[in-house]
């Protein structure tokens, strides 16, 4: 992570962490750590130190929503068989694979298990 970049954390929140992680472990066929930090309890996606890391997060003050700013993650290998998951995971598509300019790959938007609103891209 260089001092200059624009993202070095990120929090979802979740009103039910379990079935928020099962939604994520699912979607994304990637583990997430179980953490805790005062009353906040959280479900880590893996990351490399460094890079820019982010979780799930269930707490006092935090609020799913659709409204607001949106995070992307990296559905890599397939974005495609990532939104195939969504829905048995229960969640919705709701902006569909969309291919982005001069080969940056391609994005969707989801609603996630708790009603966030989620970006999913893969190069």
């Amino acid at each position: 992570m260089h001092s200059n970049d624009a993202l070095t954390w990120f929090e979802l929140p979740a009103a039910d962490l379990a079935r928020a992680t099962r939604f994520y472990e699912s979607v994304l066929q990637r583990p997430l750590r179980q953490e805790a930090m005062g009353p906040m309890t959280m479900a880590v996606f893996e990351y490399q130190a460094p890079g820019v890391g982010g979780c799930l997060a269930a707490g006092p003050g935090l609020t799913p929503g659709a409204q607001g700013g949106v995070v992307y993650l990296n559905a890599a290998p397939s974005l495609d068989d990532a939104l195939a998951r969504v829905p048995a995971a229960g969640g919705k598509v709701v902006v569909p694979r969309t291919a982005l300019p001069d080969g940056m790959g391609a994005f969707a938007r989801i609603i996630d298990s708790e009603g966030n609103l989620v970006g999913l891209h893969a190069a």
